[in-house]
């Protein structure tokens, strides 16, 4: 089971695949005041590609907000990580987190297609996703830039982006997005108005329902083991136990009540 360390902050690199493009500076610095009165709750994940040199796998705003403390140190799981399954981790802990925008996910996802040879059908599974909703996220990366920047600006839907691959046209899509930006359309309203200004060619969007199917449980059980080492990083102690037959794998984790519960006369 992998350790909290504490690593020194100079010698973490930059993913080169951070999926994430943009960060809220105002999240930033919220994050920061956060840490600064509360610690960093969760480590972040690095391997080591040197002595002395480590590259992130997850926690880009975790490792940027105690760059702004001026942190000399941080918390961090070192993973023994190929680039590939590096690559595959970090675009799993950004999507989870849902706090990327629909193209910057589309964008990430089409990396990992092209730098790795990784199928449609095989990334879904590794993500726990349908393979048509990969299809769809990466149908979007179609739209020119112009296109996205108005479609997030407005803060837009992925929806909306999608209604807009009906028209091929990138000046015909302009127009389209300029007047249901200004409209305010919700996703039926501009699926209506882009199918009448087309001559009724484009067809409203079926919505799937979504059934997550997760082949490979190793994305879970890192979860759960870097859960344990935040546990035990806090000075409980805590005993986790894998164990597999032919119809399970169990795991247990057992914590002392000691350990459980403040007591009263603990609290003040």
């Amino acid at each position: 089971m992998n350790r909290v360390v504490l690593l020194d902050i100079s010698s973490i690199l930059p993913n080169k695949l951070q999926p994430r493009k943009v960060f809220d500076k105002a999240k930033i610095e919220e994050l920061a005041q956060s840490i600064a009165a509360n610690g960093l709750l969760q480590p972040i994940t690095v391997r080591k590609i040197t002595e002395n040199q480590y590259e992130l796998i997850s926690g880009e705003r975790r490792l940027t907000a105690c760059k702004y403390l001026s942190m000399q140190h941080i918390p961090a799981i070192i993973e023994q990580a190929t680039d590939e399954k590096s690559a595959v981790l970090s675009v799993v802990e950004n999507l989870q987190r849902v706090d990327l925008n629909y193209f910057e996910e589309a964008e990430a996802l089409q990396q990992l297609i092209a730098k790795w040879g990784i199928t449609q059908k095989s990334l879904a599974v590794r993500l726990g996703k349908t393979q048509s909703t990969i299809a769809n996220k990466l149908r979007l990366l179609k739209l020119d830039e112009s296109i996205r920047e108005i479609l997030l600006k407005e803060e837009l839907t992925e929806r909306h982006a999608r209604a807009l691959l009906a028209v091929e046209n990138t000046a015909e899509q302009l127009e389209l997005i300029r007047f249901i930006a200004a409209n305010r359309l919700n996703v039926e309203e501009a699926e209506k108005y882009i199918r009448d200004k087309t001559g009724g060619q484009a067809k409203p969007e079926k919505r799937q329902i979504r059934m997550m199917k997760i082949k490979d449980l190793r994305i879970f059980f890192n979860s759960v083991n870097r859960a344990v080492d935040i546990i035990k990083a806090a000075g409980i102690n805590v005993d986790a136990c894998q164990h597999e037959n032919d119809e399970y794998i169990e795991y247990t984790i057992k914590i002392p009540k000691k350990d459980a519960y403040i007591k009263r006369d603990e609290i003040a």
